[in-house]
């Protein structure tokens, strides 16, 4: 196994980007590591593509402002390193937290997927690491990077293995994803002591609603059995599915408590039921869960 050498003096706070060397790797990245996360990036003199990915990521350290290191390997130099770590072709990048790797890829990349990388690796080294973590990463799955949210979610359930945040969140990235079979078995896999915690549940049912809308009929078709005929429990009931299918959240329930209305016994209970799934999918203080649950409970105890 290649020998390092001893671990050098800790780098000044702007000291983000340095060339590194067989005598230093440990230093500059496997200890450094335990302070931020720090990306290595394995590149050579002949390299075309090195030549523009490098400076790229250069500027994404530079204004990630301290929360993430770079090092930069010339691997004709340190033959031995890109052995170790099996480094096949260049550029090739790796991202090392807490001493071990957590992220990395290979060949060019486009600016925006160089910030979302190095964003998902800053966002694991604020004041208050995981917290700040999982919070980027909510940030991301709401603005439609699913695959980003993923990686983040999964990176803090490693480091943090009864987070079920973090779990309920990779199985929610999955579903926005259109992954259904992946948030079903990660869900299955969640380890007992957390698997009934809120955020789990809330995964469960969000993953039930995905199930539903696989099956879901066209709305336009149901809508027109429900108004000839206003007493078709079951037509209302799927118009409500097809409703939460299309993203009418706010439809769907309405349209499950005009049916709880008319007869809240009608398959079992299946309005309430259905009801409740779609509160517990959305967070505690959405305005729909927040009004749908107030005008239930009306009914209920009328």
């Amino acid at each position: 196994m290649l020998e390092f050498g001893a671990k050098q003096q800790t780098t000044a706070a702007d000291d983000l980007i340095r060339d590194s060397s067989e005598a230093t790797f440990v230093a500059d990245v496997i200890d450094a590591s335990k302070e931020v996360p720090v990306i290595v990036d394995f590149w050579a003199p002949w390299c075309g593509p090195c030549k523009t990915l490098g400076p790229m990521l250069e500027n994404a350290v530079t204004a990630a402002g301290g929360r993430v290191r770079m090092v930069k390997v010339n691997v004709d130099e340190n033959q031995q390193i890109a052995a170790q770590l099996r480094i096949q072709s260049i550029p090739t990048v790796y991202a090392f937290f807490e001493g071990k790797p957590v992220d990395g890829f290979q060949g060019a990349q486009s600016a925006s997927e160089i910030k979302a990388f190095v964003d998902r690796l800053g966002a694991l080294a604020g004041d208050d690491g995981l917290a700040e973590a999982l919070e980027a990463a909510e940030q991301m799955l709401a603005e439609g990077a699913a695959a980003d949210a993923a990686q983040v979610f999964a990176a803090i359930a490693e480091e943090d293995p009864a987070n079920a945040a973090a779990y309920g969140g990779m199985i929610r990235a999955y579903l926005a994803a259109g992954q259904t079979a992946e948030a079903e078995g990660l869900l299955n896999a969640v380890p007992a002591p957390i698997a009934k915690a809120p955020e789990i549940e809330a995964a469960r049912a969000q993953l039930a609603l995905a199930l539903q809308a696989a099956e879901a009929g066209p709305v336009n078709d149901l809508r027109a059995a429900v108004q000839e005929n206003p007493s078709d429990h079951q037509a209302r009931f799927d118009l409500a599915k097809a409703l939460h299918a299309t993203g009418d959240v706010a439809g769907a329930v309405d349209e499950l408590l005009e049916l709880f209305r008319r007869d809240r016994d009608w398959n079992d209970g299946a309005a309430k039921a259905q009801l409740f799934t779609i509160f517990d999918a959305l967070t505690a203080k959405d305005p729909i869960a927040l009004n749908g649950r107030r005008k239930l409970s009306s009914m209920i105890f009328a």
